[in-house]
């Protein structure tokens, strides 16, 4: 989770949410088809001028991310959860998790609690690639975790954000 304090400063209106709404469904809708459904959905008469600069506005403050998930069929993914060691955490921690957030095979990478405290979704071209990936690390990084325990992430049953649930940031 990220902190609160981070959270993008953006003041939503009701058609940035209707915006983000019908960006959830189809990310690849024009502003000029974002203005018709606005108006034939939502009676909200607006510009796509309006709802590029309202789109642009939200992706420079951060109110979402972008980013491309190639189809399951060219990488395998799996999750990667890592378990520190304390012994010589202090010194290394900061290189090994910028390690694993920089690499590219990270597809995303976030902090939880209990034994396994680091935990990322990566993908590889192959089983090999996954294997040396993890062999490298340790050989680099070995000091700072005690294990890696990673898992097959096969049959996807669903990737994608419900429309629904974006109607709480115009509620707050």
């Amino acid at each position: 989770m990220t902190d609160p304090d981070d959270a993008p400063n953006w003041d939503f209106k009701e058609r940035d949410v209707y915006i983000l709404r019908e960006l959830s469904e189809d990310p690849q809708l024009s502003s000029r088809e974002l203005a018709d459904i606005l108006e034939r959905k939502y009676d909200i008469d607006i510009s796509h001028v309006t709802v590029s600069e309202s789109i642009r506005g939200m992706r420079e403050e951060g109110v979402f991310r972008e980013a491309i998930i190639p189809n399951g069929a060219y990488f395998l993914f799996g999750m990667f959860e890592f378990k520190l060691n304390p012994e010589h955490f202090e010194e290394t921690w900061r290189e090994a998790l910028e390690a694993i957030r920089g690499s590219p095979n990270t597809l995303f990478m976030f902090l939880s609690d209990g034994e396994y405290q680091w935990k990322s979704i990566m993908m590889f071209p192959n089983r090999r690639a996954e294997s040396k990936w993890i062999h490298d690390f340790y050989k680099e990084y070995g000091d700072s975790v005690q294990n890696i325990r990673n898992s097959v992430v096969h049959n996807v049953l669903k990737f994608r954000t419900d429309a629904e649930i974006l109607e709480v940031l115009y509620d707050q």
